[in-house]
């Protein structure tokens, strides 16, 4: 049993419990609004253009607001920051179902589809806040023990979104048309309110602070501060974005399976599915890699498995290992996740853990919509095919150099014992001011609800 993901947190503490359940209904959700968001607006524009509009506004506001956002959730109530966006972005997923039914009943919407961006940018500010603060909650709820446990779970439910998400959204746009995902989506959001609202008091670490827009920026400075000389923190996030920038050819799917299986969009649907399918397989069988203490050397490998899975994945005519190739990047992805936020939750101290997970959040959600932008536009100077070989082998030329460069992150470690305060394994590793870090379980059991 020790190689399935360990579910103790999900017995042991009601509140992470909550929180996990009501986080992936919500996540279930909100795939089913980006999959009729998209179909929205191609059917109503006919231009991919205007489909790839659609990560430019959400990239925008994420990349203005999430760094701010990380800050206020290292100096006011985390549980009260993500209630108040969480409920925010109910609100604009009600309105994307009310401007469904308008356009329904119109029998046409390219008048309207200048909303439908403004509402896809307002939900992405939002989650910029709320993603980040939500993060940071965990190590507050769980023992210190059971944080990188609690991690992987959080993981499985992003995979089962990944699978369950797009199935369920196509089902019922077939029965009831998109304004069904949308309203599947705002219902959907019932259950993330229920699991925050439950959670105890979390104020910040300290006596907080007041928001003055002078220290607001002082403090975001020293977040980026915190992470340019912690080498576990600089690593991973090097890592990931060198990842994620070369080897995600998510836009060059489509050409892909164009030369290669006749366009079927059958097959281009299993693209997508056996990344899911990895991904989740992985996430399951994770009680390996929460058991091991080489975090920085296990994303490295993770990476590098990843950009060469990507590698056959564009050099494979047989349709079995083209699919298997993507099912094993889709398992590499979900190590490489594991293990980077393992690093962020451990590494960080509790009155940072807003900004450095703002920082992560950056990094996970910009790196794929800047990885898919440039797969596409090296895919159309030179070819897919080349475009999704080179990315996968620089991927793994440039994990190489992180791992030359940046000796501390390779031998990085993060203790068995509790105390989250990760050191490395020399005084010469650390290339860092030591900080010292509070007890995870800073929370008792029986200040916990239920």
């Amino acid at each position: 049993m020790k190689l399935l993901t360990d579910i103790t947190p999900l017995r042991a503490t009601p509140a992470f419990r909550r929180l996990w359940i009501g986080s992936t209904l919500s996540q279930v959700g909100g795939s089913m609004t980006t999959f009729a968001v998209t179909l929205q607006v191609y059917e109503t524009t006919g231009s991919t253009a205007a489909v790839g509009a659609i990560g430019v506004a959400s990239l925008i506001p994420m990349l203005a607001i999430a760094l701010p956002g990380g800050s206020l959730a290292d100096i006011m109530d985390r549980r009260m920051l993500v209630l108040a966006m969480t409920a925010g972005q109910a609100a604009v997923s009600a309105l994307l179902f009310v401007q469904a039914l308008l356009v329904a009943g119109r029998g046409h919407g390219t008048g309207w589809i200048w909303v439908v961006y403004v509402l896809v940018a307002a939900s992405s500010g939002l989650s910029a806040v709320s993603e980040p603060a939500r993060r940071a909650i965990i190590p507050g709820l769980v023992p210190a023990d059971q944080l990188k446990a609690a991690l992987a779970l959080n993981r499985v439910g992003f995979q089962a979104m990944l699978i369950a998400g797009p199935a369920l959204a196509g089902v019922l746009t077939a029965a009831v048309g998109l304004k069904g995902c949308y309203l599947a989506d705002t219902v959907s959001f019932a259950g993330a309110l229920y699991g925050v609202a439950r959670l105890p008091a979390l104020p910040p670490a300290g006596t907080g602070a007041r928001f003055q827009p002078r220290a607001h920026l002082r403090q975001i400075a020293s977040g980026l501060s915190f992470i340019g000389r912690t080498p576990a923190l600089a690593g991973a996030f090097l890592t990931d974005v060198s990842a994620t920038f070369f080897a995600l050819p998510l836009s060059l799917f489509p050409a892909i399976n164009a030369v290669r299986f006749g366009g079927d969009p059958a097959i281009l649907g299993l693209f997508t599915t056996s990344i899911g399918v990895g991904g989740m397989v992985s996430a399951v069988l994770s009680g390996p890699i929460t058991r091991t203490s080489r975090q920085g050397l296990g994303m490295l490998v993770s990476a590098s498995v990843w950009g060469l899975a990507f590698a056959v994945f564009a050099l494979s005519h047989a349709l079995w290992l083209t699919l298997a190739a993507l099912a094993v990047a889709g398992a590499a992805d979900t190590f490489t996740v594991v293990f980077r936020g393992i690093i962020v939750q451990s590494v960080t101290p509790d009155d940072l853990r807003g900004r450095v997970n703002a920082a992560d959040y950056v990094v996970g959600a910009g790196g794929g919509q800047l990885g898919s932008l440039e797969s596409g536009a090296l895919g159309s100077l030179t070819t897919p095919v080349v475009s999704a070989v080179s990315g996968g082998l620089l991927t793994i030329a440039t994990t190489a150099l992180i791992a030359v460069t940046l000796p501390a992150f390779r031998r990085w470690r993060v203790p068995a014992h509790d105390g989250p305060a990760a050191r490395p394994e020399t005084e010469q590793d650390a290339g860092a001011t030591p900080v010292e870090v509070m007890p995870q379980d800073a929370v008792p059991d029986d200040a916990l609800p239920g």
